[in-house]
């Protein structure tokens, strides 16, 4: 549990300006949180921390591979990941009510007496957010290098094999309206 410090910033002693910080997140980093869909983890999180008087800006530059399990055949598929995100930090008197009123979620309200700021819930959150809701193979050939192919054929035999297209009763008749001069 003591890695969970090197999450922590000790802003106090800072001088404004921007200060860089480097993260290399692996599986062991995932287990105090819930279990995750995705495993191998293999992170790399750049911060930038922008100190200014009263407020901090957050850039978080998350990229790195995982791997996850394909939607579609259920088979073991990497990821690259790659994304930002910003948060803003402001000092206030009263943190806990500004923050329950706040409507953006990318700012958050720290009390004025603070000296840390602890990144490792938002590292979570923006590795989490940086893969995709989908996770498919190739998802229209389903050809990939990764993809199952005993479940490429089993979804091929599910297929209706009547491709035609049915005309559809409802749109009866409206097929006169289709080319109408104005």
């Amino acid at each position: 549990m003591g890695h969970r410090r090197d999450f922590e910033i000790l802003f106090v002693g800072l001088k404004p300006g921007i200060h860089e910080y480097s993260y290399e997140i692996n599986d062991r980093f995932f287990e105090v949180f819930q279990q995750q869909d995705f495993r191998h983890c293999k992170a790399n999180v750049k911060l930038t921390l922008d100190k200014n008087n009263g407020f901090m800006l957050l850039k978080f530059e998350i990229g790195g591979t995982l791997e996850v399990t394909c939607d579609r055949c259920n088979s073991n598929l990497p990821l690259e990941l790659w994304d930002e995100f910003h948060m803003t930090i402001k000092m206030v008197e009263e943190p806990e009510l500004m923050n329950g009123q706040e409507e953006d979620p990318d700012v958050y309200y720290i009390s004025r007496s603070e000296s840390h700021i602890d990144v490792a819930n938002w590292i979570y959150e923006f590795i989490n957010l940086s893969i995709p809701m989908q996770k498919s193979c190739n998802y229209e050939k389903m050809d990939g290098p990764y993809c199952n192919p005993s479940a490429r054929d089993t979804l091929k035999k599910l297929e209706p094999e009547d491709k035609e297209q049915k005309d559809n009763p409802i749109w009866k008749g409206l097929e006169k309206f289709k080319n109408l001069d104005k």
